[in-house]
């Protein structure tokens, strides 16, 4: 049987730019989403396979498993890139929103990663958790984003404390701005109110970061190519910020930048 890695949310950004990178140096890709039209133009695109389902349903995640073994694959990588949902203050949040928020970004990562690690303790494989910085800290009206990107910290954590030592390294990738569909959509409030372009808006938001741009989906899928490579095989339950520097920024201390 042959090691494949799996992707979820592999259809359309970050995702889809682990598979690119990925396959491209020669791996065997399983993409996984609900949409089946973008990764199935994906896979045809790169020579992957492409299976639909909903990664946070454990229902789905029995076929899907059934699926990927009766075509005589096994798993020895799994990158979570699946998420995306959670906006508002807490306050205007109904328990609809607050459950898909926590579906799809928490839900989807611990029900691939249960699903996946029977394989993955037999191949010492490891799986990749594709965080946010808002895995660290809060912005504004995003609370479901932000409550559930700070848990999946803590689910790779708890991978990683209890998998080790069979042999299966897990570890987070934290972006900050990321040029992708979705953040272009979040960037559409800020042109509205400003008059700004779209190219406009990313510099905007990106003023106090200190290399001062977003990154691009490869530059984050580079580094989840490293993270998962026999090149990192010391590194397990790490959370990696990929963020062109932005947590490391003095909040307080930003009114000294117009002096």
């Amino acid at each position: 049987m042959s090691p494949v890695t799996i992707i979820t949310g592999g259809g359309t950004g970050i995702g889809a730019a682990c598979a690119r990178r990925l396959s491209a140096e020669g791996a065997r890709v399983i993409l996984i989403g609900r949409r089946i039209e973008p990764i199935a133009s994906l896979a045809q695109e790169i020579g992957a396979i492409a299976l639909a389902g909903d990664v946070s349903n454990t229902a789905s995640w029995q076929l899907l498993s059934k699926e990927i073994a009766t075509n005589g694959q096994i798993v020895d990588r799994v990158i979570c890139c699946a998420g995306g949902m959670g906006m508002g203050k807490i306050t205007d949040m109904s328990d609809a929103d607050w459950q898909q928020s926590l579906e799809s970004n928490l839900t989807s990562a611990f029900a691939t990663a249960r699903a996946c690690l029977p394989e993955l303790i037999k191949t010492r494989g490891n799986i990749v958790f594709v965080a946010s910085i808002a895995s660290l800290a809060a912005g504004p009206d995003v609370c479901g984003y932000v409550t559930a990107k700070h848990a999946l910290l803590g689910l790779m954590r708890s991978v990683a404390r209890d998998y080790g030592p069979l042999g299966v390294r897990a570890n987070a990738v934290c972006p900050g701005w990321v040029r992708t569909p979705m953040a272009d959509e979040e960037m559409l409030p800020l042109m509205d109110a400003h008059r700004l372009t779209l190219e406009q808006a990313y510099h905007y938001v990106c003023r106090d970061v200190p290399l001062r741009r977003p990154a691009t989906a490869d530059e984050i899928a580079a580094i989840c190519q490293f993270v998962s490579s026999p090149a990192a095989s010391i590194l397990t339950g790490a959370t990696l910020v990929a963020d062109g520097g932005s947590t490391i920024v003095d909040v307080p201390t930003l009114a000294f930048n117009s002096l």
